[in-house]
C-alpha cells in the first residue's frame, strides 16, 4: 500500500548539494526529507581519492565523505528514504512527487539536487581504468600527475579548459580530437595553441584504455585514425574524458526552464528557479564549477532561501487569519 511522506522540505537527490541543504534544513527545524535516489551518495561514491575538500589534512575516501555527511543530516534530524523519483508535480505548494514505489512525497518547498554525469566514451578499459588512471575531472584529479605524461580526449570548450588546466601539474599534456578542428571559443584555442606543453592529435579517436590493472595503472590510450584507419598507442600517466556532462534533468523536462546544454536555469547568485518555492542546487544547475565543494554551498543556499520562502508564507498564513 503506498505511503504518502509529508514534509516542509522535499529534496530529491542525495550528493554533497542535497545533503547539504538537508543538514541546513534540518537544523533550521524543517524536517527535510531526502530521496535518494538511484546513486545514494552521487558522484562522490564512486570517486576513490579526494584531496579536496576543505578540512582534511589527507586524503579522503569519497564514499566515506559521502556516508559522514549522511549521517551528519540524519543526526540533525533528516529522514533518508531510498526511492527512484518518477514524477514531479510543481503547480505550487505543496509540491508533489511520486516514487518508483508508489510511495508519494509532498513538501512545501522542493530542493532539486539530482546532479549531473560525465558523458564517457563508452571503450574498452574505461571503466577498468577509473580511477586508476582515467578520470572526467582535471581539476579533481590534476593534482595526482604532477610531473607525468597526460592526454585529454575531446574538442569542446570543456576539452580546451581541462588540457590548459593540467598544464599547472604535468610539462606534457596532449589534446587528442577525433575531428581536424576544435568546436571550443577562438579565445581558448588561442590559448591551447600557443602553450608550449600542449599538443594536438587530429583526427585519432581512442578504441580503448591499456595498462596493468594489477597495480600499474593506466599506462597507453590505443587510437585509430578517424580519416586512414591506421591505429596507434600512445604511452600515457593519465586520460582525462572531456566530452561533457549530462544534467539529470529528464523529471523536469517542460516543467522547469533548463539551458540549451539542459541544466535548470536559476536566478544569478542564487538556487531560485522560475517558480517559488523550488530551487535547484549542485552540478543539476552548475555547468561550471562541478565540484563538491562548490555543490555543497549552493545546497546551503538552497536551504537558506528555502527557510526565507517558508518563513514568508507562515507570515501570510498568520496575517489571513488575522484578518478573517
Amino acid at each position: 500500500m503506498p505511503t504518502t511522506h509529508k514534509t516542509r522540505m522535499l529534496i530529491i537527490g542525495s550528493g554533497p548539494a542535497g545533503l547539504s541543504a538537508a543538514i541546513y534544513g534540518a537544523r533550521a527545524g524543517m524536517e527535510p526529507i531526502v530521496v535518494q535516489g538511484l546513486q545514494p551518495g552521487g558522484q562522490l561514491t564512486i570517486t576513490t581519492d579526494v584531496e579536496n575538500y576543505p578540512g582534511f589534512r589527507d586524503v579522503i575516501q569519497g564514499p566515506w565523505l559521502m556516508q559522514e555527511m549522511q549521517a551528519q543530516a540524519e543526526h540533525v534530524g533528516t529522514r533518508m528514504l531510498w526511492d527512484t523519483i518518477t514524477e514531479v508535480s510543481m503547480e505550487g505548494s505543496p509540491f508533489r512527487a511520486v516514487g518508483d514505489s508508489g510511495d508519494i512525497y509532498e513538501g512545501d518547498v522542493l530542493v532539486i539536487a539530482t546532479g549531473a554525469q560525465a558523458k564517457w566514451l563508452g571503450v574498452p578499459g574505461e571503466v577498468e581504468f577509473s580511477g586508476k588512471g582515467v578520470s572526467a575531472c582535471a581539476t579533481c584529479d590534476g593534482f595526482f600527475y604532477r610531473g607525468k605524461k597526460v592526454v585529454v580526449i575531446g574538442g569542446g570548450n570543456t576539452a580546451v579548459e581541462e588540457a590548459l588546466y593540467l598544464t599547472n601539474h604535468s610539462p606534457d599534456v596532449t589534446l587528442i580530437h577525433r575531428r581536424d578542428s576544435l568546436r571550443a571559443e577562438k579565445i581558448l584555442q588561442d590559448r591551447l595553441f600557443a602553450h608550449p606543453n600542449v599538443k594536438v592529435l587530429w583526427n585519432k579517436a581512442v578504441e580503448s584504455f591499456s595498462g596493468d590493472l594489477g597495480g600499474g595503472g593506466l599506462q597507453a590510450v590505443e587510437l585509430v585514425d578517424t580519416v586512414t584507419g591506421e591505429k596507434s598507442s600512445l604511452a600515457t600517466d593519465g586520460a582525462f574524458v572531456a566530452i561533457g556532462h549530462a544534467p539529470a534533468t529528464e523529471l523536469f523536462k517542460g516543467k522547469l526552464e533548463l539551458d540549451e546544454s539542459g541544466y535548470i536555469v536559476v536566478q544569478p547568485g542564487t538556487p531560485k528557479t522560475a517558480i517559488p518555492g523550488v530551487f535547484a542546487c549542485g552540478d543539476v544547475m552548475d555547468h561550471t564549477y562541478r565540484q563538491a565543494v562548490t555543490a555543497a554551498g549552493t545546497g546551503c543556499m538552497a536551504a537558506l532561501d528555502a527557510e526565507r520562502f517558508l518563513a514568508e508564507l507562515d507570515f501570510a498564513a498568520l496575517q489571513s487569519e488575522a484578518a478573517e
